[in-house]
């Protein structure tokens, strides 16, 4: 009796990703008509459709929702055959897919990659960037190895492990550097400028000015930390922004950065990986050199706070 092939399942799994052949053939690495063909015969070999294919919709069966779940728990479980291979050969060795959140990536990422090129050369480091809770199905599916995160993320099969934490600071125009600092209550009636929704940035600065994610901030809901703070700078608003993120995000605009009365709204980042991974004893070790890094970084190169 024919079998679905390990190929065919991680076919099936990206189709099933992004719901349009175009897309899950360039993930794939495969051209279009060759993934049209094994997907029909993946169905041919199950003897049932797993898609249901409209003029312009492409959306997965009764029969393909209940198989995708036990295709993702069998190529999770063949990465981490390799991956136990990997720790057999002493330590990190290839790709290692690493996930992180936009509001962190441009602002430590060029310090993780050179501490990544000085003590493991023999890693190769594939980023993916985008928002947690799309990270977190990633890492679970097994389609990422670890990420970096504003913790916590409070998942049972996941593992948490604190790199630093650091304070919001408020972008104000520069006209207003000499009022006297917002309390949350102000905050609440000035136009608050934040990220769209997705980004945990958002949920904290909400969070902190008490103001339910519901309502309307009468803002904008900008892409990036970048965006808020040139829309600041044009006297659109306010804006919170994380410390790390003061040196590359305000040297091109008018705009004064202040600090909060204690106690300051802070987050915690940490690294997150799948407890169940083969390389989970490198991955700490990983972020405990990630965890060095920032620190040295932070002594030699601290980041202006105030105006």
């Amino acid at each position: 009796m024919a079998t679905p092939t390990l190929k065919q399942m991680r076919y099936f799994e990206a189709l099933a990703r992004h719901g349009h052949f175009g897309r899950a053939a360039e993930v794939s690495a495969i051209s279009q008509p060759a993934l049209s063909v094994q997907i029909k015969e993946l169905e041919a070999t199950l003897g049932t459709p797993l898609f249901e294919r409209g003029p312009r919709t492409l959306r997965l069966t009764a029969f393909g929702e209940a198989f995708r779940p036990r295709v993702a728990e069998i190529l999770r479980a063949v990465d981490d055959l390799a991956d136990l291979a990997r720790v057999a050969k002493g330590g990190l060795q290839g790709s290692l897919r690493l996930g992180i959140i936009p509001t962190v990536a441009p602002y430590i990422l060029p310090h993780i990659m050179r501490y990544l090129s000085r003590h493991f050369p023999q890693i190769e480091v594939d980023i993916r960037e985008t928002t947690t809770a799309q990270l977190l199905d990633e890492l679970k599916e097994g389609r990422i190895d670890t990420a970096i995160v504003a913790l916590p993320v409070s998942e049972p099969a996941i593992e948490e492990v604190e790199l630093f934490s650091e304070s919001f600071v408020l972008v104000r125009p520069e006209a207003d550097a000499d009022r006297p600092m917002p309390d949350r209550a102000t905050l609440r009636e000035m136009r608050l400028l934040l990220l769209e929704e997705g980004h945990c940035f958002r949920d904290q600065a909400l969070s902190f000015c008490e103001i339910d994610a519901g309502s309307s901030t009468r803002g904008l809901d900008a892409t990036s930390l970048s965006t808020l703070v040139q829309m600041v700078g044009a006297g659109m608003g306010v804006t919170l922004i994380p410390e790390m993120a003061v040196g590359v995000e305000t040297r091109s605009a008018p705009i004064a950065v202040a600090r909060f009365a204690p106690p300051e709204p802070t987050r915690t980042i940490g690294m997150i990986w799948r407890r169940s991974t083969p390389l989970a004893g490198q991955l700490s070790t990983l972020a405990d050199g990630i965890r060095d890094a920032h620190q040295a970084f932070q002594r030699t190169d601290p980041t202006p706070a105030t105006s």
